[in-house]
């Protein structure tokens, strides 16, 4: 897996998030048609992030149809476990347990949230243990 070391913007992630939602290829009038609501855009500005998106490696423009197709070439899945991977470097000196108690102590998450992530690594043990040979 790439390291994700570029980082998207709000604007960014939203037009990320419709062309990773899509099942194929989209125009750029596909997503600001989906981006309504969320922005106000012209076409120029999105094609401006588009362009953007596509320097820093996230997006490829398919020109060869008459009207510009995008795909994504980072997946939203890659980009999520890099970003996430720094958050928690950045912000949490790579401490899960840090994240976790900074969130709970704040209020930010309450004794259930703390409950379903007790019972999350209970499964991931339960799993680890049957993979494991004796």
């Amino acid at each position: 897996m790439t390291e994700i070391r570029k980082k998207l913007g709000e604007a960014e992630l939203e037009i990320m998030q419709v062309i990773w939602d899509a099942e194929t290829a989209v125009s750029s009038n596909y997503i600001l048609k989906k981006l309504q609501g969320l922005r106000k855009w012209q076409l120029s500005t999105l094609m401006t992030s588009l362009t953007r998106l596509a320097d820093k490696g996230f997006v490829s423009c398919d020109r060869s149809t008459g009207t510009n197709l995008y795909s994504w070439l980072i997946s939203e899945k890659e980009y999520k476990t890099g970003a996430s991977r720094h958050f928690l470097e950045k912000l949490y000196d790579n401490s899960i347990l840090n994240m976790v108690s900074c969130l709970y102590n704040s209020k930010a998450i309450k004794s259930s949230d703390v409950e379903e992530l007790r019972e999350f690594l209970n499964r991931l043990e339960e799993n680890a243990g049957e993979g494991e040979t004796r």
